[in-house]
């Protein structure tokens, strides 16, 4: 490709969104993505509950998932958004997949991931989830579908270069798939309840400290010492946790720049 200054152009501004939106069972994930505009679901697991939404049948394997996003590319359709549900049962079958296909330079083959060893598996599937995220993209770009992927959280310690080490909640899956989703996507999520502290006195001049959960749920949306979370376009630190609480700030945010 030729480079030149006639080459450069301007971007087109804001485009569909491209989110992650993880956290513990139950607390929303799946109604966020199902009050997007017009959703089609691909499923890895049975999480829909009682939504009334169109989803395509039940993935039984990464390429059905494959051939579901091709079949919303190379198609008409009204769909505006597109939600994977979710990316952790997903990994399994990404894991299976590439032992399935792969052959390496002596003809071995692999029935797990672990066997590849060295974590070379992990690394040779990566490019397995870039083929998943450069699809997603093309129906972005080309068909203008929001993209909503729904993931559990898990916690895990962070190990941390600059202070002690401390516990946080983190996308449920392979820390190198996770890094190369976080990267991928405009906005990673984190969906959980509003917490706050409470001290009462415990005897002995002492406090007892214990967190009480409001019951209101929240889409966290900057990173904090306890999760994981970012957004590109400039979102308040923390919104409720509705697809139109998102909307409503993406355009404010958007129609400010």
């Amino acid at each position: 490709m030729a480079i030149s200054l006639e080459s450069i152009s301007r971007s087109s501004g804001i485009k569909a969104p491209r989110m992650v939106c993880y956290g513990p069972a139950g607390v929303g994930k799946s109604t966020l993505g199902a009050s997007a505009p017009s959703p089609i679901f691909v499923c890895t697991e049975d999480g829909l509950g009682k939504l009334e939404v169109d989803a395509f049948p039940m993935m039984k394997s990464f390429q059905d998932v494959l051939d579901a996003l091709t079949v919303l590319y190379s198609s008409d359709h009204q769909y505006q958004s597109v939600v994977i549900d979710s990316l952790d049962h997903l990994e399994p079958m990404v894991w299976k997949h590439l032992c399935e296909t792969y052959v390496g330079p002596k003809g071995e083959r692999y029935e797990s991931i672990e066997d590849f060893g060295y974590g070379k598996g992990f690394i040779l599937a990566l490019d397995l989830w870039r083929q998943l995220l450069n699809t997603l993209d093309a129906l972005r770009n080309e068909k203008g579908m929001a993209i909503i992927l729904i993931a559990h959280s898990e916690i895990k310690r962070y190990e941390s270069p600059t202070t002690d080490s401390y516990d946080r909640h983190q996308i449920k899956l392979h820390k190198r798939a996770s890094d190369l989703v976080q990267e991928s996507v405009d906005c990673v999520l984190f969906a959980d309840y509003k917490t706050v502290i409470e001290k009462e006195e415990a005897g002995f001049n002492k406090t007892k400290t214990r967190g009480i959960s409001t019951g209101k749920r929240y889409l966290f949306t900057e990173a904090r010492p306890s999760f994981i979370a970012k957004n590109r376009y400039g979102l308040p630190p923390e919104l409720p946790l509705s697809w139109q609480a998102f909307s409503d700030a993406l355009t404010q945010t958007t129609s400010q720049k």
